[in-house]
Order: structure tokens, then C-alpha cells, then sequence
């Protein structure tokens, strides 16, 4: 009996602490080692994440204000809320309030006084044209005036001319008489002639003095014509000088009204074309395909401020995009065409950080722009648009959803990410596509 007591004692003893069986958990740390050793070595791709929202590529593709272009009353609404309108279509119609456009014939009695301020422009341009023949009228006559007294002037030098030869002539004969009387006179006293004979020569010599006075008076008569004709002439030129200036001044004050009626007409058309477009303004239309959501004015006969925000439209064909932001260490790895990984809100996905390919429920995209500038939460915007090569983007997608992205590096081994991770370098910069730079540049 005490020898079975030992013998399973001894049973039990090995069962515990099973000394006589060949221990397993040196294979299995080595197995462990070399997968560990293994799984070091395997490639990880390395990765920045971020949060971000869906939003569009185009700026018109994204929600829109409705907004009043003038001040009037809601007399109509054609849609409501939750409605899907199409470019054009109209959204409300108001009215006018403004006192200036309240008169229903604005446009005809506006329209009458551009045809009133253009018959005021043609009677200018008559006028004008009426006086610019006054100006030529003026010009012959004076031209014709101006020729009559330098002929008069002409005939008078001529005149001058023939006095002088005249002139000539008496003095030839004065002189001649006035030698025959002196000699005449020498005779008579020394008894040769008669007295009478005395007295004819000296009549002859007083005729002959007075033929010269009246030659010398008529030269002088006429030279005074000549000077009164000159004058004369001056006289014309001035005058006429005159009346021209005084039509001209006419002319250039009916060219000034002429230009004044021109910019009081051309003042007048703009008027009519701003009031047939305000008339257009009074039918709010679509700008573009959409629905429309959020109507601020709830009533008929509520006054809508010019500028004011009356309803808003969400286009219904837009290009999606990706907004996400990263921090500024991680910008300089942000290129241009780089790929990136999305898991939308809404979608289920699998996702393995370190190897997207074998993730799923993920979608691509690449990076079409960045931001040079910071945002006001401290990081960069960087806008993804969807990679055609890949899974196209969901059409659920609503503006506004969020997404996570994960933009794609290099591959690296684990052991190398695990080293930088734990010594908090950042990934690896470095030019992963040189094609897409070229086209960059």
C-alpha cells in the first residue's frame, strides 16, 4: 500500500511539472522570432491621414443663394421647398415698391422723350449745317468785297500813273513858258517888245502855272483816294472778320447743345434699357439645374431688400472633390497627381494602413490643387477629385459628407516606419512621379 501511495505520488508529480516531456516553447520563440524578423522586413506603404468633406471641384457647382436683385414684394411663389427646377425656371415673381418705377407706362413715356430729345438733335445738326453755309456765304462775299476795292485801288494807281505823266508834261511846259517870259521881259526893257506882247507871254506863263497847280492838286487828290480805298479795305476785313466770328460763335454753340442732346439722349436710352430690365427682374429664374432648399421669405406680400438671400439651390450635376487639410510639416509631401485613399461616411470599408491594395470599400482619388496659403484652423487645403483609373465615387455623395483620406508615399519596410514612428520623424519625402512634374511645369 505504501508503495502505491509513491508510485502515484511520483504520477502526480510528473503530470505537474512534466520534467520527463520535451519542452516546446524554444521552437516556438524561435518561430516567433523569425516571423517577427520576417514581418519586419515585409513593405509598408507609407501614409498621411486626414479629415475632410466632399465639396466641388467648380465653385458654381456648389450650394447657391437665390438672392433679389431689386427691392419689390413677393407676389408669387412658383416652386417650393424640396423642389427640383430646371435653368430658367421661375422661382417667385415680385413687385415694384420704389415710387420712381411705379408708373406702368414708364417705358412709352420714357421712349417718347428719346424720340422728342432726337428731333431736338436733328434741329441742332440743321442749324448747324445752316450755319455753316451762313459761314461760307460769308466767306465769298468777303473774298468778293475784298477783290472790288483792290480793283478800285488798282484803277486808282493807274490813275496815279497817268497824273504823274501828265505831271510831267505841264512841268515841261511851265518851265518852257516861264523861259520864254523871263526872256520876254528882258526884251521888254530893253525896248525890243511891246508891253502888250509883255503881257501876252505872261498870260500864257500864269496858265501854264495854274495847269501845274491843278495837275499837283490831283495827284495829291488821288493819292488821298488811294489811302481812303486801303482804308476801306481794312474796313471790309474787319467787318467781315466780325460777322464771321459771330456765326462761327453760333455754330459752336449749337455743336455744344448738339453734344449736350447726344448725351442727354444717349442718357435717356440707358434708361429705358435699365427699365426694361428691371421689368425682366421682376421674375426670379433659376441660374442653373437644382433643387432648391431653404426658402427665407415664407409669404406673399413680404418685402425682399435688394441683395437679400430669398432661397438657395443645389445643383443637381456637379464634379465631386475632396477637401482635406494637413498640417504644414506634411505639406512639402503633397505633389500634384498623387494618389489617395478615401473611406466616405456612409460606407463600409476594411481598411489596412500600411497596404492599401489589399483594403476594401476604399475609393481613389488624386490631388488636382493645394493652397499656398493657411487656413484659419492652422492647416493647408489641398482639393482630390476622383481617380477615372480606379472604382468610380459613389453618386450617393452629398456635399458636405465627410471623409477620411489616406494620401499614399513610398514603401518602406515595417522595421524602418516602426524606427521613424518611434523617433517622430516625418514620411519620407521624395519625387515619386517625374511625367506628372513635367506637366506640372
Amino acid at each position: 500500500m505504501e508503495r502505491y501511495h509513491k508510485k502515484l505520488q511520483l504520477q502526480s508529480f510528473s503530470n505537474i511539472y512534466r520534467y520527463n516531456i520535451e519542452s516546446k516553447v524554444k521552437t516556438w520563440f524561435i518561430s516567433i522570432g523569425i516571423f517577427l524578423i520576417v514581418f519586419l522586413f515585409l513593405p509598408w506603404t507609407q501614409n498621411i491621414k486626414s479629415k475632410g468633406q466632399v465639396t466641388t471641384l467648380k465653385q458654381e457647382d456648389r450650394p447657391q443663394e437665390i438672392n433679389s436683385p431689386i427691392s419689390g414684394k413677393i407676389t408669387k411663389w412658383w416652386v417650393k421647398e424640396g423642389d427640383f427646377v430646371r435653368k430658367g425656371d421661375t422661382i417667385l415673381q415680385i413687385s415694384e415698391i420704389k415710387a420712381e418705377y411705379l408708373d406702368p407706362e414708364l417705358i412709352i413715356r420714357t421712349q417718347e422723350q428719346v424720340g422728342a430729345k432726337e428731333n431736338a438733335i436733328d434741329n441742332y445738326e440743321s442749324k448747324i449745317n445752316t450755319t455753316r453755309s451762313q459761314i461760307q456765304a460769308l466767306k465769298l462775299s468777303r473774298d468778293y468785297k475784298i477783290e472790288q476795292v483792290k480793283n478800285k485801288i488798282t484803277q486808282l494807281k493807274n490813275k496815279l500813273l497817268g497824273e504823274k505823266a501828265e505831271q510831267v508834261a505841264i512841268i515841261n511846259e511851265f518851265e518852257l513858258s516861264n523861259d520864254q517870259y523871263q526872256r520876254q521881259l528882258k526884251m521888254y526893257e530893253d525896248g525890243l517888245v511891246s508891253k502888250t506882247q509883255l503881257q501876252q507871254r505872261n498870260i500864257q506863263f500864269q496858265n501854264t502855272q495854274a495847269k501845274k497847280i491843278a495837275i499837283e492838286n490831283k495827284i495829291a487828290q488821288t493819292n488821298q483816294e488811294i489811302i481812303n480805298t486801303q482804308i476801306e479795305l481794312n474796313a471790309v476785313e474787319q467787318d467781315y472778320i466780325e460777322k464771321s466770328n459771330k456765326v462761327e460763335g453760333e455754330l459752336y454753340q449749337s455743336q455744344s447743345q448738339l453734344e449736350g442732346g447726344k448725351g442727354d439722349l444717349a442718357k435717356l436710352k440707358n434708361q429705358v434699357s435699365n427699365y426694361i430690365i428691371r421689368n425682366g427682374m421682376y421674375f426670379i429664374l433659376a441660374p442653373q439645374d437644382g433643387q432648391v432648399i431653404q426658402a427665407n421669405k415664407s409669404g406673399i406680400g413680404e418685402i425682399a431688400k435688394e441683395g437679400e438671400n430669398i432661397a438657395n439651390i443645389i445643383p443637381t450635376k456637379v464634379k465631386y472633390a475632396v477637401e482635406i487639410f494637413v498640417r504644414p510639416v506634411d505639406l512639402p509631401l503633397i505633389n500634384i497627381g498623387q494618389n489617395v485613399r478615401f473611406i466616405f461616411d456612409g460606407f463600409p470599408a476594411i481598411v489596412f494602413s500600411g497596404w492599401p491594395e489589399n483594403s476594401y470599400g476604399t475609393f481613389g482619388g488624386k490631388i488636382i490643387a493645394y493652397e499656398s496659403n493657411i487656413s484659419k484652423n492652422g492647416l493647408f487645403r489641398v482639393l482630390v477629385v476622383e481617380d477615372s483609373t480606379q472604382k468610380k465615387w459613389p453618386p450617393q455623395l452629398k456635399i458636405g459628407s465627410g471623409a477620411q483620406s489616406i494620401a499614399l508615399i513610398k514603401d518602406v519596410p515595417i522595421w524602418y516606419e516602426l524606427w521613424r514612428n518611434i523617433n517622430g520623424f516625418p514620411p519620407d519625402y521624395y519625387v515619386h512621379d517625374e511625367p506628372q512634374l513635367k506637366n506640372k511645369k
